[in-house]
C-alpha cells in the first residue's frame, strides 16, 4: 500500500514539474514527499524561473561531486567553495539530472571566483562532472559554450541519448561537428541565429539526425547586411527530414529572394507537419498551395484570407489553433473581402470541429454575424477568439459602431460555447454602457470570461463602475482583473503567447 501511495504521489508531483514554488513546498511535508519530489526537481533543475546566480546551494551541490584533489587544486588557485560543498548530501542529485544548461551553469560559476581564468577552470570541471554523473542526457542547452564537451571522458555514453538541443550559431562549427558524431537521435532542435554569417555545422547536425520531429529557427541579430545565404544549407538539410518532422517554427529576420524561392519549394514537402509557425518576414502567395493533413497548430503572421482558407480546406480536420493576420491592417483589401471572410468562416465550420484558439477577420454585417453565430454553435471546443472586425463603409457612424457591438454581444449570449474563456478585439469596436451591462448580467453564472481591447473608453469611470460590479461575483468570476504586464494574462494560448506578443505593437487593456 505504501508503494502504491508513493507511485500516486509521483504521478501527482509530475503534473507540477513546471511549478517550482509548489514543488519546493512539497519538499517540506515529510520524508516520503521529499524523496518523491527531489527526482522530479532535479530531472531538469535549470528550467525554473529562479535567479540562479544568487543561489549558492546549487553551486555547492555540484561542487560537492568534485574529487578532493581537484577541489584542493582549485582552492589553491583562489576559488572559494561554500562549507556546505564539503558536507554529506542527502541525495545523489546529479544521478537524477537529465539535462545541462550552459548559460545557467555559467551564471553560478562567479560564486566561486570573479577571475576569468578561475571561471574557465571551474566551467571545465563542472561540465566534466555533469557529463560523468548525468546518465543518459535528454536535454542540452549549449548557448555560449566555450568547452568542447563532446571530447570529455564519458561524453559518448552521456550524449548519444540526447533528445533536445538548444544552441546558437555564434558557436564554433567544431562544436556541431563534434555533437553530430555522437548525437544522431535528436528529436527537437532549437537554433538561435545571432550572427550574420553561415555556420555550416548546423546543416551537418541536421543532416545526421534520424528522428528529427521539431525544428525551430529564430534570428536574433541587428545587422542589415548578411554574409552569404544564412538559411540555404539548413533548409536543404531540413527538407530531407520531411518524413519525421512534426513541428516547424521559423522566425527569419532577413530573407533573400533566393531563399523565398527555396522556402516555396521546401515548405510543401514538409507535408507531415502538425505545427507550422512562420513570422512576418516571410510572405508569398504559395501559402495557398500548402497541404498539411496532420496540421493542428497554424500561426502565420502575413497571409491572405484566401490562402488561409485553402490551407484549412486541405487540412485533415485536426486543427486546434489558428493564429493569423498579425499585420492584417496593412493588407491591401480587395472588393471581395466580405465574400472572402464569409468563405473563411465557412471553411472553419466545415473543417475545424476541434478548434480551440482562433483568429477571425470580418465586416460587421448581418450576413457575417449570422455566419459567426453558426461557427460558435459548431465549434464547441472554442476557448479563445482573436477578432479583427473592420468596417469599410466610410459612412459608418459612432452610433452604428455601438449597434454592431451590441449585436456581437447578443450573438455571444445566444451561442457562445461553454468552453469560451477569452475574446480579444483589435481595431475600433465598442460596446455601449447599456449593451455591456445587459451582457454582463446575462453572462452571470457562466464560467469566468475575459475581454481584451485596445480602446481606452473602458477605462472611463462609468464603465469601470459597471465592470467592477461583476468582478468576484459569488464563487464564479465573470471578469478577471489582469495586470497587462503579466505575460500569462495576454495569452491566446500558452504555446502562442511569446510568438504573438513579439512585435505585436499594440497595447492591450483588459476590461
Amino acid at each position: 500500500m505504501s508503494k502504491l501511495y508513493a507511485d500516486i504521489l509521483f504521478l501527482l508531483f509530475k503534473e507540477l514539474q513546471y511549478d517550482s514554488k509548489s514543488l519546493f513546498s512539497c519538499l517540506l511535508v515529510n520524508r516520503l514527499w521529499c524523496e518523491t519530489v527531489v527526482p522530479i526537481l532535479w530531472r531538469n533543475p535549470w528550467r525554473y524561473n529562479i535567479n540562479y546566480k544568487n543561489k549558492s546551494y546549487l553551486f555547492a551541490i555540484i561542487a560537492f561531486y568534485l574529487p578532493i584533489d581537484i577541489k584542493e587544486f582549485l582552492s589553491s588557485q583562489g576559488i572559494n567553495f561554500p562549507p556546505i560543498s564539503y558536507q554529506y548530501l542527502l541525495f545523489d542529485y546529479l544521478s537524477f539530472c537529465k539535462s545541462i544548461n550552459i548559460n545557467i551553469i555559467e551564471s553560478i560559476i562567479p560564486i566561486g571566483s570573479s577571475i576569468n581564468y578561475n571561471q574557465f577552470l571551474l566551467q571545465q570541471e563542472f561540465y566534466n562532472l555533469l557529463i560523468i554523473n548525468c546518465p543518459k542526457l535528454k536535454y542540452l542547452d549549449i548557448q555560449s559554450i566555450k568547452h568542447q564537451i563532446f571530447c570529455f571522458p564519458g561524453a559518448k555514453a552521456c550524449l548519444e541519448t540526447l533528445c533536445e538541443l538548444d544552441c546558437n550559431t555564434s558557436i564554433d562549427p567544431v562544436h556541431f561537428y563534434g555533437l553530430a558524431s555522437i548525437c544522431q537521435n535528436i528529436q527537437k532542435l532549437v537554433i538561435i541565429n545571432d550572427i550574420i554569417k553561415v555556420n555550416n555545422g548546423i546543416a551537418k547536425l541536421i543532416e545526421v539526425q534520424g528522428n528529427l520531429k521539431s525544428f525551430e529557427w529564430k534570428d536574433d541579430f541587428e545587422e542589415d547586411y548578411i554574409l552569404g545565404d544564412l538559411y540555404k544549407e539548413s533548409l536543404l538539410a531540413l527538407e530531407k527530414k520531411a518524413d519525421n518532422l512534426d513541428h516547424l517554427k521559423i522566425f527569419f529576420q532577413y530573407v533573400e529572394e533566393f531563399e523565398h524561392t527555396l522556402l516555396e519549394e521546401v515548405l510543401p514537402k514538409l507535408y507531415k507537419s502538425r505545427t507550422l509557425i512562420i513570422n512576418d518576414n516571410i510572405y508569398f502567395d504559395q501559402f495557398k498551395m500548402l497541404v498539411y493533413q496532420n496540421i493542428e497548430i497554424l500561426y502565420i503572421d502575413y497571409i491572405t484570407i484566401n490562402s488561409a482558407s485553402n490551407i484549412i480546406e486541405n487540412s485533415g480536420g485536426l486543427l486546434k489553433e489558428i493564429l493569423l493576420f498579425k499585420f492584417f491592417e496593412y493588407y491591401d483589401f480587395e472588393e471581395s473581402f466580405n465574400e472572402d471572410s464569409i468563405n473563411f468562416m465557412n471553411k472553419i465550420i466545415k473543417h475545424c470541429p476541434l478548434i480551440e484558439y482562433l483568429t477571425l477577420a470580418f465586416s460587421p454585417t448581418k450576413k457575417h454575424f449570422d455566419e459567426f453565430e453558426k461557427l460558435l454553435k459548431v465549434c464547441q471546443n472554442l476557448t479563445s477568439l482573436l477578432l479583427f472586425i473592420f468596417n469599410f463603409d466610410e459612412k459608418e457612424t459612432s452610433e452604428k459602431n455601438l449597434e454592431n457591438g451590441a449585436e456581437l454581444l447578443k450573438v455571444l449570449i445566444r451561442s457562445a460555447p461553454t468552453n469560451l474563456r477569452e475574446i480579444k478585439f483589435f481595431e475600433d469596436f465598442r460596446f455601449s454602457l447599456q449593451a455591456l451591462g445587459e451582457f454582463l448580467e446575462k453572462w452571470k453564472g457562466r464560467p469566468a470570461f475575459s475581454i481584451f481591447t485596445t480602446d481606452y473608453i473602458y477605462r472611463r469611470e462609468d464603465y469601470m463602475n459597471l465592470i467592477n460590479k461583476y468582478i468576484n461575483v459569488g464563487e464564479k468570476d465573470f471578469f478577471k482583473k489582469h495586470d497587462t504586464s503579466d505575460r500569462q494574462s495576454m495569452n491566446i494560448s500558452k504555446r502562442a503567447e511569446k510568438y504573438y506578443q513579439a512585435g505585436c505593437g499594440i497595447r492591450e487593456e483588459s476590461i
